[in-house]
Parts: structure tokens; sequence; C-alpha cells
């Protein structure tokens, strides 16, 4: 096995830094508890692997948004995956950070690609310029997902009445 330059110390400190948000981005891609905390489990145990230091805790931060995601779409594309989860699940997801829990319901029930752009976007302060980096995107492209991801949610939100006023 191959020795790790980072120590149990500093390895403990990262997760304690950075689990929410991992798991976070593995249960909205995911879909479910269970998957999202193997995958969150899997991209710990790959920061255990990485042999090279992080240039800063940007860099850190990219890089574990970015391990996340692709963890996540290999277990989607694996084989023994051969249904997707039904959309009344999303309504058993279990949301940490949001105090209003039917915003980040409709976000769940958004497409993939924009679902996690707005994540990185609105809940994680990143720029587009730097989701489009992290994704290998164009900032452009990043740009037209929170738009059409934002009109969605508006749409959505009036339909059910979320946020007029009246009796």
């Amino acid at each position: 096995m191959q020795q790790s330059i980072r120590t149990r110390e500093e390895i403990a400190a990262l997760y304690r830094r950075h689990i929410k948000m991992v798991y976070q981005i593995c249960l909205v891609l995911m879909k479910n508890v269970p998957d999202a905390q193997d995958a969150a489990q899997t991209v710990f145990r790959k920061v255990m692997e990485y042999d090279k230091p992080f240039r800063d805790p940007e860099h850190e931060k990219a890089w574990l948004i970015t391990t996340a995601r692709n963890e996540c779409r290999n277990q989607l594309r694996h084989w023994w995956r051969t249904r997707r989860e039904s959309a009344s699940l999303l309504e058993t997801l279990v949301w940490e950070q949001p105090e209003d829990g039917f915003v980040w319901e409709q976000v769940a029930r958004l497409p993939e690609k924009q679902r996690l752009t707005i994540y990185l976007y609105y809940y994680q302060g990143y720029d587009t310029n730097e989701i489009a980096q992290m994704l290998d995107e164009k900032p452009a492209t990043i740009r037209a997902r929170l738009a059409q991801g934002r009109k969605t949610l508006k749409l959505r939100l009036e339909e059910d009445g979320y946020g007029t006023t009246g009796a």
C-alpha cells in the first residue's frame, strides 16, 4: 500500500472541515442517503490515497468537489445500478444546511447539472468561473444552467404559492 503524505490528524481535520459539503454534494447527485454516505466515504478514502499536497484551502475544496462529483457519476453509471430512485424518495432527503426544506426539495427535483450548479453557487459560494473550472465546463454553460435552474425554481415556487402574500 502506498504511503500517504498526510498524517492521520491531517486527514481527520480535513474530514471534519469538509464532510458536510462532500456529503451534501453526494446526496444531491445520488438522491438517497445510503448511496450518498458510501460515495462520501469513498471520496475520503481517495484523499488518503492522493499523494500530492494541496496548494491551498481552495484547491483542497475544489479537489473534493470534483472527486465527489466524479465518484457519484461513476456509481450512477455502474452496471449494478439498474434503476433510478423514485421521485417520492426525494421527500426523505435529510438536508442539514437550509432552514427552508421546501426550497431544498425543489432544488433536489432539478436535473443533475442544474442541481449541482445551484448548490455550488448558492450554498458553497463559488462564482461561475470557479464552478466552470471545477466541472470542466465553459463559464457561459454554468451561467446558462443557473438561469435555467432559477427559472424552473421560480415557476415551481410560484405554482405552489411559495413567497406570495395572502391569507
